[in-house]
């Protein structure tokens, strides 16, 4: 679905060509993509971590981040390539529908790689052999807790997310005045090196514990996102540019690294997936979905800061759910090897 979205949004008509009915496909498709990422999110969180193994469940389940990134790292190579290839008329005119052609052809490779994947043995054994099945009204009566839990980290992880990385872009250009190239190539910098740092921090959590890296990823985060974004705004020197916004991710992957995990141990087997998707789903749409036109809204209404409030302000909140969770290395609720 989600690489149908991606195809549509290419060969969809412009607006001079059907008039509204452009804008209205743009929107079906997008909000196509949208469900798809909600849906898939809780399947892979809930498939990498029931495949890890308990030793070593935080390093491994990392790498749903360390990829998810990575597809942001790809995209922006897509970006320069076309910057550079064709002249500025040529990407506005069609050049600009080459990434999501790509994204629609991709469907292919999914499909290969799906038809090669086995069901977990914590499904087999908790799910499959006793035919329970999750549904969202035994979800809410019976995990209300984790359910809450869930929001609130996604809230805090989404919106930070987007801040550091998606937004981000944008405020380089916008707000420091950087060019877009040199903005395009702070971010491809950061995230290059955001990427690796996932499975690092993933392995200190099955160390020192999930709950301690998640609470103090988003709790550092909070304090760092105002001063921070400040200092960006003011910065005219690239590097440093590159420099505090790696301060952010840094403190950032406290919870991407681990989020997966943590999410998917909270819950047992036959409404896991759906634990993990529902209020990822709600959170992330509300929170993280929204992050830019917040940020944009309050720009334009000349508090900019009030959005480096917002985020920290959220992050703190997840901080606070994060620090009162149980420690899922000692309860993990996903069966063992």
């Amino acid at each position: 679905m989600m690489s149908l979205g991606s195809f549509a949004i290419a060969i969809l008509p412009t607006y001079a060509q059907i008039g509204v009915l452009a804008q209205l496909g743009l929107l079906a498709a997008r909000l196509v993509q949208g469900l798809s990422l909600g849906g898939e999110y809780g399947a892979s969180a809930t498939y990498m971590s029931e495949m890890a193994g308990k030793t070593h469940r935080g390093f491994w389940s990392s790498f749903q981040y360390f990829s998810l990134i990575g597809g942001q790292v790809a995209a922006l190579a897509v970006l320069v390539v076309l910057q550079h290839a064709l002249a500025k008329p040529d990407l506005e005119a069609w050049g600009w529908r080459i990434p999501f052609a790509i994204g629609g052809v991709l469907a292919i490779v999914v499909f290969w790689i799906r038809t090669g994947l086995d069901e977990t043995r914590a499904y087999l054994t908790e799910t499959a052999a006793k035919g329970e099945r999750g549904r969202t009204v035994t979800l809410i009566r019976q995990h209300p807790r984790e359910f809450a839990i869930v929001l609130v980290l996604t809230a805090a992880g989404s919106l930070a997310f987007y801040a550091y990385t998606t937004y981000m872009q944008k405020f380089l250009v916008n707000t420091a005045g950087f060019s877009k190239d040199t903005g395009t190539a702070i971010m491809a910098g950061v995230l290059l090196l955001y990427m690796p740092i996932q499975p690092l921090v993933g392995w200190l959590s099955d160390i020192v514990g999930r709950r301690t890296t998640i609470a103090a990823g988003l709790g550092l985060g909070a304090l760092a996102t105002y001063p921070v974004m400040t200092a960006i705004s003011h910065s005219t020197s690239a590097a440093a540019a590159f420099g505090l916004v790696m301060i952010l991710v840094v403190c950032h992957s406290g919870y991407s690294a681990v989020n997966a995990v943590v999410k998917a141990e909270l819950f047992p087997a036959h409404v896991r997936a759906l634990g993990v998707s529902l209020p990822y789903a709600i959170a992330n749409a509300l929170f993280g979905g929204t992050a830019e036109y917040v940020a944009e809204w309050l720009k334009k209404a000349r508090i900019e800061s009030g959005f480096y409030v917002y985020v920290s302000l959220v992050m703190l909140a997840g901080a606070i759910a994060a620090a009162r969770m149980r420690d899922t290395n000692a309860t993990s609720l996903i069966a063992d090897d």
